[in-house]
């Protein structure tokens, strides 16, 4: 038989769990998931859709997704069509009004931030074209900073109760993140005007906060493999223009940048996209630190 006491103390540590971790965040992306626990710390249970190795315009979703969005009170996503192939199915099957557009719960960065790379007009014919603009807007850090202001009052809405833990949390985090920022491009400055040649153009918002420039794309179109064709044209290009770099994320083929770096002596580069792409980026912190860092071994 269970004594009495052990009762009364499971009844307080359960008290304590749900006085701890009160609102449940599904986030549909790795470095939404971590500024969720910057800004909500322990008050925050936090779950990302993907990971780091998984390309976030592309997944299935699963029934376990479902049931963990139908149990969430916010929802936080990059948004600007980037989960359009898997959210809105998710959105429709859990039934979860809290995270409905229009609701304290459904957050997307892309809302928060001026956009860059907004199309004139549409046309599919030219790939993957987001009508909103670029949606890969987490790789500029003073965009982090907007985000997080606008996570930290969707979680005061939904948690009252909590509201000045969650400012506190926020103001904490504005102040390492500014003088990150300040530390950041104090040393990149050296990069500012250096040519880059991408394979996809996630890195956008990255090169316009460095004063970097995007040379050429080794996709032709946005989202359509590299073609021989189209990198024998960068070939011939490149002998004329001389970038710094080629960069690519660790789940880009590396073979079309292998194909050019060999052909041009342009040196090529894995950089971070997201928290956990690499073994030293398992923060948003350690992100940018490991971005910056990997660009100027290669200056310097």
């Amino acid at each position: 038989m269970i004594k009495p006491h052990y009762w009364l103390l499971l009844s307080i540590l359960l008290c304590m769990e749900m006085a701890v971790a009160e609102v449940t965040v599904f986030s549909c992306e790795p470095e939404w998931k971590a500024l969720a626990e910057e800004i909500g710390g322990e008050r925050v249970r936090t779950f990302s859709a993907t990971t780091a190795g998984q390309d976030p315009h592309h997944i299935q979703a699963r029934p376990s997704l479902i049931a963990k969005l139908r149990r969430a009170d916010m929802l936080v996503c990059s948004g600007a069509d980037l989960e359009a192939g898997w959210l809105p199915l998710l959105l429709r099957r859990a039934r979860n009004p809290k995270v409905l557009p229009g609701k304290s719960g459904y957050l997307m960065a892309a809302d928060q931030v001026e956009m860059l790379e907004v199309p004139e007009r549409l046309d599919r014919s030219e790939g993957d074209i987001h009508a909103q603009g670029n949606p890969h807007v987490h790789l500029d850090p003073e965009n982090i900073l907007k985000i997080a202001r606008a996570l930290s009052e969707r979680l005061a809405e939904i948690s009252p109760d909590n509201a000045e833990y969650f400012q506190s949390r926020l103001e904490a985090f504005q102040a390492r993140w500014r003088d990150a920022i300040m530390d950041w491009e104090a040393r990149a400055s050296v990069l500012r005007g250096e040519l880059v040649v991408v394979h996809h153009r996630e890195w956008v918002y990255l090169l316009n906060w460095l004063g970097m420039q995007q040379l050429a794309a080794l996709e032709p179109k946005p989202g359509v493999p590299p073609t021989a064709g189209h990198l024998a044209s960068l070939q011939a290009r490149l002998k004329g223009e001389k970038p710094l770099v080629i960069v690519r994320s660790p789940i880009n083929d590396p073979e079309p940048s292998e194909w050019l770096s060999n052909r041009t002596g342009v040196a090529q580069l894995v950089l971070p996209y997201t928290v956990g792409s690499t073994e030293n980026s398992k923060d948003l912190l350690s992100l940018f630190e490991e971005i910056v860092s990997r660009l100027l071994r290669i200056k310097l």
